[in-house]
């Protein structure tokens, strides 16, 4: 009689210690889902010209590449640097689960380089955006300072849907051989995010053709962080590779967010081959996860 009752009430107590374990595990999804909901993968993405002089290493033959990246990786948003209008329409086509806006910077419409933002459409909307030149006649294609050829930003205004958390993100490629376009050309994209600043979280991407230490990042420096020196996770490999296996180059494209998020979850180099294609441009993609607050 007596084992009876020890039998019953040990039954008792491991049924309340199997519901207190489940209910401990379904708030831990719970809370886990919540938080993934406030994460952002961000990438930035120097696709590489369209350029036959490029051989086994162009555009044809591995634009199918860039699109099983971006397939596996699934940014949130990500930013585009060099695409042409025949990568453009590609990319455009094979991959519509995401929007996108940006324009050509020979002409603004379509001509020359884009500076692409895509988002995904069933995750992000797209509040407002448009481009601006890196130059003394911003809102005009045109050639700024002392550059090499004509620079360009795509800026964008976002809202995740589920959360309904906004955000502002620019992505850009500085000039390659003026320092004092570079200089002056950050100035003018810190002055665009002061419209946001203090408002919402801030993101940029792009191709800076400078590394984190140059006086050109200092325009940013004081309200933004490179998200490769601050992540959790972090890799320090270089971003170019002249498609060869050249881990030692230098970090010329980056990932900056506003100081008042946390560091990021993560900070990756895309290193991968993708469909048997060793290297999806000459640059290396890179990514971060980034959560919004």
């Amino acid at each position: 009689m007596l084992d009876s009752k020890i039998n019953n009430l040990n039954q008792i107590k491991m049924k309340k210690i199997l519901l207190f374990a489940l209910t401990a595990v379904v708030a831990l999804s719970v809370t886990s889902c919540a938080e993934k909901k406030n994460d952002i993968k961000v990438i930035s993405y120097n696709v590489r010209v369209n350029n036959e002089g490029d051989g086994e290493n162009k555009w044809d033959l591995r634009k199918h590449a860039s699109i099983a990246m971006i397939r596996d990786e699934k940014p949130t948003i990500f930013g585009l640097q060099e695409a042409k209008p025949e990568q453009m329409q590609y990319l455009v086509e094979n991959l519509p689960e995401y929007g996108y806006i940006g324009v050509g910077r020979e002409d603004g419409v379509s001509s020359g380089e884009h500076m692409t933002i895509f988002y995904l459409k069933d995750q992000v909307e797209l509040l407002d955006g448009g481009t601006f030149w890196l130059s003394e006649t911003p809102e005009e294609p045109s050639m700024g300072w002392d550059a090499a050829c004509k620079r360009s930003c795509t800026w964008t205004k976002l809202r995740m849907k589920d959360t309904g958390k906004e955000f502002a993100y620019i992505n850009t490629h500085l000039d390659h051989e003026s320092e004092m376009a570079q200089i002056e050309g950050m100035k003018l994209i810190s002055k665009k995010f002061e419209e946001y600043k203090g408002q919402m979280p801030l993101f940029l991407t792009g191709d800076l053709n400078i590394d984190s230490s140059h006086e050109a990042l200092d325009a940013i420096k004081g309200y933004m962080k490179n998200a490769r020196n601050y992540a959790n996770r972090k890799d320090n490999y270089g971003t170019t590779n002249g498609f060869e296996s050249d881990t030692k180059t230098k970090q010329i494209d980056h990932i900056y967010y506003t100081k008042e998020l946390k560091n990021p979850v993560e900070y990756r180099t895309i290193k991968d081959p993708y469909n048997n294609v060793k290297f999806v441009s000459d640059h290396y993609p890179i990514y971060a996860i980034i959560k919004l607050q």
